[in-house]
């Protein structure tokens, strides 16, 4: 391969914002960075780099689509890159972990870290259930394991089993830990945080959307004298995406829904609602209209839920039904609205469904729907906002 220096990707320095180039990273990390078109680093970037690539633990507040996956992947790589295995290291002896709630989020995670690593040697590993046990175990012993990323249920199942040795992991980043809080996820982490080295001999890495009290403890538990970074979510919230709410009623919904999925700047679009069941039947009224129509939630299988989204990306499908636990693992450029069907019930998850569009410096539009059955949780979404959300009728060519 021919050599690669840093004169064949030319920044110029901005005053107020970091580059990648700021920070002495790896020259082989940093052609992976410039094959991405990454220039400038985002927030949670910038604010945490110059502490954890010194090897400080951090406790960060970001939303997803804020760019830490690659703030911690870059501390990781250059880690391992920086400090090279001098012992015998076996099959299954996991050199950093990454812990994350959801099989897409795993996933998303697992491929980007794949990116970042494209001129190194180290391997990567993904561990999600729904995926033969057998594949991932062949998969795991054929090489070693650098970055390992994984659900708790998963990894516990490995490492119970022997499959896995988190005994000599250097590096533990749990990402999203609000979220695994709340789908009971946090006795199974608090298991394999245990399988870990004590906190004096790793280093920690501890994002989380919220920093709810319960939150707070478990970041005290499991990190040593951090550094706390907070990225508020109006910034990706309220900059690119146009955001709407329409009045409506239960029964005006899903051809108000139809009507707008139908109009020409609506290129690809992703329709939340809360429930598996209401997400179940969305999916099965708009494919009988003749829609491409793709179904993310929990009870999809996992092979199946990752060729849905393959064909999301590559436009065979331009209409994703999904509920938020699935949604949070969604993390393609290019889709120009998101429609709430139902208003959620956590306001932190308007943010990461709005999050979905207007990535990527492009812009995007959200629209909500408030019937008479939710439009009382908009008042807890302004305020997390920090502003208020119009709501107005729609136009009357929306309307059945």
């Amino acid at each position: 391969m021919k050599s690669w220096d840093l004169t064949e990707f030319e920044v110029e320095p901005i005053d107020g914002r970091s580059r990648f180039h700021d920070f002495n990273l790896p020259i082989i990390l940093m052609h992976a960075i410039s094959d991405l078109g990454f220039q400038y680093c985002s927030p949670i970037q910038a604010r945490t780099l110059p502490y954890t690539l010194r090897g400080h633990d951090i406790v960060g507040k970001a939303q997803t689509g804020t760019g830490k996956t690659a703030a911690f992947l870059t501390t990781i790589i250059t880690e391992l890159l920086n400090n090279p295995v001098e012992d015998d290291y076996f099959a299954g002896e996991a050199r950093s972990l990454i812990i994350a709630p959801t099989r897409e989020l795993v996933m998303q995670i697992a491929g980007d870290a794949r990116d970042l690593c494209k001129y190194t040697n180290l391997k990567v590993h993904s561990l999600v259930g729904g995926i033969d046990y057998d594949k991932q175990k062949r998969y795991l012993h054929d090489s070693l394991c650098d970055i390992l990323v994984a659900t708790p249920g998963r990894l516990l199942d490995f490492a119970s089993s022997n499959d896995v040795y988190l005994d000599r992991t250097e590096i533990l980043v749990l990402d999203e830990a609000d979220r695994m809080l709340d789908m009971g996820f946090i006795p199974q982490v608090r298991r394999i945080v245990r399988l870990t080295p004590h906190p004096d001999h790793r280093h920690t890495m501890f994002f989380s959307a919220t920093f709810t009290p319960e939150v707070i403890e478990l970041a005290r538990q499991w990190t040593v004298d951090p550094t706390t970074v907070e990225i508020e979510p109006d910034n990706i919230a309220t900059e690119s995406v146009t955001q709407k709410v329409y009045i409506t009623s239960t029964e005006e919904k899903f051809e108000l829904l139809k009507n707008i999925i139908q109009q020409n700047e609506v290129e690809s679009v992703i329709v939340f609602a809360n429930r598996r069941d209401q997400c179940r039947g969305l999916q099965k009224k708009l494919k009988d209209k003749g829609f491409h129509v793709g179904l993310l939630s929990g009870e999809v299988p996992q092979g199946k839920r990752i060729k849905t989204l393959e064909d999301f990306k590559s436009g065979k499908l331009t209409i994703l039904v999904a509920t938020d636990v699935a949604g949070r693992g969604i993390h393609i450029d290019g889709i120009s609205h998101v429609v709430n069907y139902t208003l959620p019930e956590e306001p932190e998850d308007y943010v990461h469904r709005i999050g979905r569009t207007g990535r990527a410096g492009e812009n995007g539009t959200s629209i909500s729907f408030a019937c008479e059955d939710d439009a009382f949780l908009l008042e807890p979404i302004e305020k997390l906002l920090g502003s208020k959300l119009l709501a107005e009728l729609p136009a009357k060519d929306l309307l059945p």
